[in-house]
Formats: C-alpha cells, sequence, structure tokens
C-alpha cells in the first residue's frame, strides 16, 4: 500500500467514526426531544385540568380500572363516608425536608365503591418507624372535591412496608386492606371536604411546572454531532499542513544538493520553528560589527 493510499485509508477511518458519533448523538438527542414532549404534555394537562370546575366520577371511571387519562388532575366531586378503620399511609414521601408520610383513607362512595383519597402528609415520629398522630377526618356523610391521580407502580426493588403502611401509591396493593371494590386506576388528591375538621394532614404540593433540561441536552447532542465532525476536519487539515510543510522542506533540501551547496544540518525541531529559528537576528549582526570594530 502506497503512503498516498495509507493516507486516504485513514482519513476514510477518522470519518468513519465521526459518523458513527453522529449517529448514536442523534438517537440520543431524539430519545431527549420525546422525553420534552412528555413533559410538555404533562405540563399541558395541569394546566387544562388543575383549577377546572368538578365533575362526577363516573365521567373518567366508570368501572374499577377503566380511568381516562384526560381527566388527570381534573378535580371531581364524591359523596360518601369515610372508612377510618382502613386508613393506610404511604411511607418515604419527600415533603418539608423529610421523609413523611401521606394518609390514605378509604372513601366508600353512595354506589358501593371504594376510591383513596390522599388526605395530605404527616412528618414521621421521632423513631422513624411511622408517622406523627394522624387528624380524624370527617365522620358521617362528607362531600370531598379532590383531583384524580392514576396508580403508581409497585417499587423496583421489591421493598415492603410494615403493617398499615405501602411503600408506594399502588392501588392495587392498597386495595387488597382496603376491600374488593376498590379502584384500582386512580385515587384522590384532596383538595377539599366538607363538613370539614379543624386539624388536618398538611397539604399536598402542587405540581411542578419546570419543564425539565430535555430540550437543552437535546440540542447539545446535535451539538456534539456537529463538533465530532469539526474535529475530524481539524485532524485531516493538520496532518495535509504538516504533510506540505515536510514536502516543501523536502524540495529545499532537494534543490540545495542540486546547486552544490552543503546540506542543511538534521535539525531535530519542527519546519517551522526550525525557520524561525534561522531568521537573522538584527540586534545580533549589530552587536557584532560593533565588537569587530572595538577590537581594529
Amino acid at each position: 500500500m502506497t503512503p498516498r493510499s495509507a493516507t486516504a485509508v485513514r482519513w476514510i477511518s477518522y470519518v468513519a467514526v465521526a459518523i458513527v458519533f453522529a449517529i448514536a448523538c442523534g438517537y440520543l438527542s431524539h430519545w431527549q426531544f420525546s422525553r420534552n414532549a412528555d413533559r410538555t404534555a404533562q405540563l399541558t394537562l395541569v394546566s387544562n385540568n388543575y383549577d377546572a370546575d368538578p365533575v362526577a366520577l363516573s365521567t373518567a371511571i366508570t368501572g374499577l380500572d377503566d380511568f381516562d387519562e384526560s381527566y388527570e388532575w381534573h378535580p371531581v366531586e364524591l359523596h360518601g363516608t369515610y372508612l377510618t378503620d382502613r386508613q393506610l399511609v404511604v411511607r418515604n414521601r419527600p415533603h418539608g425536608g423529610t421523609s413523611a408520610f401521606e394518609v390514605l383513607t378509604p372513601l366508600l362512595l353512595d354506589d358501593g365503591r371504594i376510591i383513596i383519597i390522599d388526605r395530605g402528609w404527616v412528618q414521621p415520629a421521632e423513631s422513624g418507624d411511622g408517622p406523627v398522630a394522624i387528624p380524624d377526618p370527617p365522620t358521617g356523610t362528607v362531600t370531598v372535591v379532590a383531583r384524580l391521580r392514576p396508580s403508581e407502580a409497585l417499587p423496583t426493588s421489591g421493598r415492603s412496608a410494615p403493617e398499615g403502611q405501602v411503600p408506594t401509591l399502588n392501588l392495587p396493593l392498597v386495595s387488597e386492606t382496603t376491600g374488593a371494590e376498590t379502584l384500582t386506576s386512580a385515587y384522590g388528591a384532596l383538595v377539599s371536604e366538607s363538613p370539614s375538621v379543624s386539624e388536618m394532614p398538611t397539604a399536598l404540593d402542587t405540581p411542578s411546572e419546570d419543564p425539565g433540561p430535555f430540550l437543552s441536552y437535546a440540542v447539545q447532542w446535535i451539538l456534539f454531532a456537529i463538533m465530532g465532525f469539526v474535529f475530524i476536519w481539524y485532524v485531516i487539515r493538520s496532518e495535509r499542513r504538516h504533510r506540505k510543510e515536510e514536502a516543501e522542506d523536502a524540495a529545499e533540501a532537494a534543490a540545495r544538493a542540486a546547486a552544490g551547496d552543503d546540506p542543511i544540518p538534521e535539525d531535530p525541531l519542527p519546519p517551522r520553528r526550525r525557520r524561525f529559528e534561522r531568521r537573522p537576528d538584527r540586534d545580533m549582526n549589530d552587536e557584532d560589527a560593533l565588537l569587530d570594530r572595538v577590537e581594529r
């Protein structure tokens, strides 16, 4: 293989690496764009539903597990009785800078179904094993306004929880304790209840409006792909420049040899540095001439 062919093969390899890198960056950029689109859809859903007027539960849920996800965060008006004896707490919820407990109180509806109402959160006890005292809900028939939220997934770690607690707000898991007619597709995050009680768990936080970093990450991956090609261009350009300088030095040496001049001694310096070192120093020449006149 000639030197020119070897150089061409090497440069083609450089470009191939840049193309593979760009494809990987494009895939990651597309993934971040998808995540940004999902986050935008979530924010739009919250904006449309969060402060909407309450609707009947049957508008969003007719059975036990047929929740219309377009009604997530939408308020519904419910009538029923709290089942205080089946109340649970979900542990390790990040509220108030602590691993708080959210209070899950089943509400027996007039049609016989049970919906879980998240009435808010309470601080952990000093022992950390459970919550502090939980305020009692109102007794008798109550009217509850709550925002619908979907069931959460089971923890991937398989962790469990002590009796009376659940590790996550997974509604099928909660229904094992509350009753067979418990809704397993959605629960209600409490907005208000009537009659009211003087002492309540701390209200849940409003959803975040942060769009997240996904869009900026997507643009960064595109820039990385472009930078990959720029870097390969710079490497190839540098190699061509060095080859040109070496050719010029070889041509200069051949010309000197053809003219019968003494060859330039071997110099480990690069061509550019070598040419710089050969430039005449006018001040040094003037000093040499002055010394010559003084010696005479």
